[in-house]
């Protein structure tokens, strides 16, 4: 029964593109590596390309010889929680940078907030380089 239902998720679909595989277990929040993911010809409703998988971040645990789903995969985090993180504000020609302590986990372009050494709350967006400009209305 198994092998049957195999076949109709790896049946191939007009229209659909080339599937990845997992080539082994992934764990969740694991990043996703060439080594990782196999290319199918066959298509499933939902699966991600190889080429797509590749790079991004694993969202729950994906078993080996099952498809990648694009709705199991995020942009991987630049920013872990309670990470020591370095916070940039600025405006006009003044600009402050001090260190904080992340409180949530974050992506880059992503809102995280962070408490400043004096005990303080801040939000901003994940940079780069991992650090956080803190918006202008904190």
């Amino acid at each position: 029964m198994r092998r049957v239902l195999l076949a109709i998720m790896f049946a191939a679909q007009p229209g659909l593109a080339e599937t990845a595989i997992a080539a082994r277990t992934i764990p969740a929040r694991a990043m996703i590596s060439a080594d990782d993911v196999i290319s199918t010809p066959d298509s499933v409703p939902g699966g991600a390309k190889t080429d797509d998988a590749i790079g991004q971040e694993a969202r729950v645990t994906m078993f080996r010889g099952q498809p990648v789903l694009i709705a199991n995969l995020v942009t991987p985090a630049l920013v872990q929680r309670n990470q020591p993180v370095r916070l940039h504000y600025r405006s006009g020609g003044l600009t402050i940078s001090a260190e904080g302590r992340s409180l949530d986990r974050a992506a880059l372009g992503e809102t995280v907030r962070a408490l400043t050494s004096s005990r303080s709350i801040v939000t901003g967006q994940v940079l780069r380089d991992g650090s956080v400009q803190i918006s202008a209305n904190d």
